[in-house]
């Protein structure tokens, strides 16, 4: 296990919410504990490897994300997110020169398609399992995005 791959795993311990994570291999073995002290609201992390040559590992300090406006997130509960169904590129037309298949306020039924998500150059256009008018688009054309990552903010009345 090579140093890039031992901050990947740490970046992916802390997005990720576990504790700790242990990996034993026949050389070495390495453990990672994340706690998270809510007086400093802040997470540490605790790294301790044995190798058979000494790794130098570079202290990662995840840094916790300011919380949300209360009131808008009861406001955007009203309304019904579609999910993202894979990862990939997210575009909100099928082309530069094209026009976006929905913007703010437009209005659409069951089977429209509202994206194109780009996975493995194959490019899956998004379909709407609901009907509704789009009320905002929570992300940037040409941008990556997650499986489950919020697209659109809908009103389903």
């Amino acid at each position: 296990m090579n140093i890039k791959e031992i901050q990947d795993l740490i970046k992916f311990v802390a997005k990720s919410g576990v504790t700790e994570v242990e990996i034993e291999r026949e050389d070495f073995k390495i453990t990672i504990k994340s706690e998270d002290k809510a007086a400093k609201e802040t997470k540490t992390m605790v790294v301790q490897a044995t190798a058979p040559a000494p790794v130098a590992i570079p202290a990662v300090a995840p840094v916790a994300a300011p919380p949300a406006a209360p009131a808008a997130e009861a406001e955007d509960d009203k309304y019904v997110k579609i999910l993202s169904p894979m990862i990939g590129t997210f575009y909100r037309s099928a082309g530069p020169d094209k026009d976006p298949f929905v913007s703010v306020g437009d209005s659409f039924k069951v089977g429209d398609t509202v994206c194109i998500i780009e996975a493995m150059k194959l490019f899956n256009e998004i379909e709407a399992e609901i009907t509704g008018k789009i009320v905002k688009v929570l992300v940037d054309d040409a941008t990556p995005v997650e499986y489950d990552q919020p697209l659109f903010l809908v009103d389903p009345s």
